[in-house]
């Protein structure tokens, strides 16, 4: 918007979960509770306004077979945009996506540099791919390289073996995860099965990605030492396809599989009702599209994660997280209006009526 527009939104402004204010107004991009004087021209949006929502597993840059293009990555970000997210943590990208922060109407981007994988033991073109003594060189690297963030694959399917089993030793794990802290960065690891988990949370870790491992004598260990997990539902729903491919070759891997999928709900809920942290991500940019926010919304409260909680596990909470702003006097004005309230039914995420991006209506 220029300078001398102003934008007031009117109706329920969700500040925070029980914090509803009447109206907010955006002066120069920027978020204001006192009405401002002189304005040449007011533009005026109604409806139910939250903080632009959280993807916080979400791949731009990426596709089910690696980097992508500026023009693809372009519409990735777009399209999750256009679903109402405005903030991503980028789980993982293998291109270099600086250039999204110079532009004033797409999402903005915490990053975790490239994953880091065991070689030949993830999916090709997506990550790093090194031995376990190499393993604290490259975490300072995509230390340096995100946003405050790295990404380990934690467990992955091994031939050898014919199933899920743990890519790190917990040695290496532990030297690793020190050097990110030290470094200033959070360390979080894509983890499958139930292997791996015990280890990377003892050497420090700070969030797990899909956690379907998680089980009795975990989720306590995650609850005491506060390590957040990103369930990614929308991305388990594909657990029944992925373990069909497998049947002939992997039979040990397709049934856990299977076995991870069936119970998906029960662990997530388990989790949650041990004091385990729950964030919003989709997984989007390998296999899955984009802009399946509310959808993974959705999945949590089928979990049986109450609706606020899923709500705030991509608005407030999440961004608090992430440490990033919501509907703060003074902060970037990334909001999303909806026709209803989003408290009473989460499925209300699913159609924003407008999109704001830094004080620009886009949508």
């Amino acid at each position: 918007m220029s300078d001398h527009v102003v934008l007031h939104v009117k109706g329920r402004v969700l500040v925070g979960p029980e914090d509803v204010r009447d109206e907010l107004w955006v002066v120069d991009g920027r978020i204001t509770y006192d009405r401002p004087t002189g304005a040449d021209d007011i533009r005026t949006v109604r409806g139910w306004a939250l903080p632009g929502l959280v993807d916080a597993h979400c791949h731009v840059g990426l596709d089910a077979h690696g980097p992508v293009d500026a023009a693809t990555a372009e519409k990735q970000a777009v399209t999750d945009r256009d679903a109402g997210t405005l903030l991503i943590r980028d789980a993982g990208s293998p291109s270099d996506t600086r250039w999204i922060d110079d532009r004033d109407d797409l999402p903005k981007i915490v990053r975790a540099g490239r994953h880091i994988a065991r070689t030949r033991r993830y999916i090709r073109n997506f990550a790093h791919e090194i031995e376990p003594d190499e393993l604290v060189a490259y975490v300072a690297r995509e230390a340096r390289r995100g946003d405050g963030w790295v990404k380990l694959v934690g467990d992955w399917i091994d031939r050898g073996v014919g199933d899920l089993t743990a890519c790190w030793p917990r040695a290496a794990a532990e030297a690793a995860i020190a050097e990110a802290h030290r470094l200033g960065a959070r360390v979080t690891a894509h983890c499958f099965a139930e292997d791996s988990l015990r280890d990377l949370v003892e050497a420090g870790i700070d969030c797990i990605e899909h956690a379907t491992g998680l089980t009795e004598d975990t989720i306590p260990l995650f609850a005491e030492r506060g390590v957040a997990i990103v369930p990614t539902l929308v991305n388990i729903a594909t657990f029944p396809k992925l373990a069909a491919g497998g049947d002939e070759k992997f039979p040990r891997w397709s049934a856990h599989m299977r076995r991870l999928h069936e119970r998906r709900y029960d662990t997530v809920r388990s989790a949650y009702d041990a004091g385990v942290p729950v964030f919003v991500g989709t997984d989007a940019g390998g296999s899955l599209p984009h802009g399946l926010v509310a959808a993974e919304v959705e999945e949590l409260v089928k979990a049986g994660i109450p609706p606020i909680e899923a709500l705030s596990a991509t608005a407030w909470r999440a961004r608090t997280w992430l440490g990033r702003p919501g509907l703060d006097e003074g902060a970037p004005a990334d909001l999303v209006v909806y026709d209803d309230d989003p408290r009473a039914d989460v499925r209300a995420l699913a159609g924003p009526r407008r999109v704001v991006v830094n004080g620009r209506v886009i949508a």
